[in-house]
Order: structure tokens, then sequence, then C-alpha cells
């Protein structure tokens, strides 16, 4: 199984970027797919998740500016980024919740149980 993230770049401030993430190895369109971020120094932190029939949930600090989305036929999930900050600046990643009969919606990495390899996302000020 693998998840694959891509999209990441430089981009000032006010300025969007659109990140994908392509799994292979299985399908999750019955799981939660996540997006987490790991700025230096700093513990990985939820931005968004969305169920397999898509209803979502945000972080605060991202609510508003980030859209989350997937296409379950292509097994992949995006998340587009609007109005970008430079406190957006961080690893993002991807992942995929352990089991599609969590239960409950994962904000935590506990509930996620395949992850990405990472893609940087720098805001320029």
């Amino acid at each position: 199984v693998q998840l694959q993230a891509s999209g990441g770049g430089l981009v000032q401030a006010g300025g969007c970027l659109r990140l994908s993430c392509a799994a292979s190895g299985r399908t999750f369109s019955r799981n939660y797919m996540g997006w987490f971020r790991q700025a230096p120094g700093k513990e990985r932190e939820f931005v968004a998740t969305i169920r397999g029939v898509g209803s979502t949930v945000y972080a605060d600090s991202v609510k508003g500016r980030f859209t989350i989305s997937r296409d379950n036929g292509e097994n992949t999930v995006y998340l587009q980024m609007n109005n970008l900050k430079p406190e957006d600046t961080a690893l993002y990643y991807c992942a995929a919740a352990r089991s599609p009969h969590l239960g409950y919606v994962p904000m935590t990495r506990s509930g996620y149980g395949y992850w990405g390899q990472g893609t940087q996302v720098t805001v320029s000020s």
C-alpha cells in the first residue's frame, strides 16, 4: 500500500496550491482520508479529513481557506489551499484511516494507519 503526495511548492502569501494524494495497493473509498502538516520544531497537526461519502471536517486554522475533496474512482484525495499564509508553511502529509469502520471522525494521528511521504509547502510573506 502506498500513498503518494504531490503538489507542494513555494508560493507568496495570498496565493494558492492544490495538493494531491494518490493511493495504490488497495482501495480506500470507504475510509476517511485526511491531511496533516508538520512545521519545523512542531508536532504534526490535523488539517482536514473527508469521509468516504464526502462529509468533511477542518481544523479551525484552515476553515474557509482550504477545501478537501476526493475522487474514489481514482483513489485520490485533494487539498485545495487558498489565501495561503506564512504560518501554513509545513510538510504536508496525506493519510488513510486504518479502518472503514472507525465509528468516529479521526482528527488525530492514531486514527490513521497509512501515511504518504509528505510534500513541502512554503509560503513567503
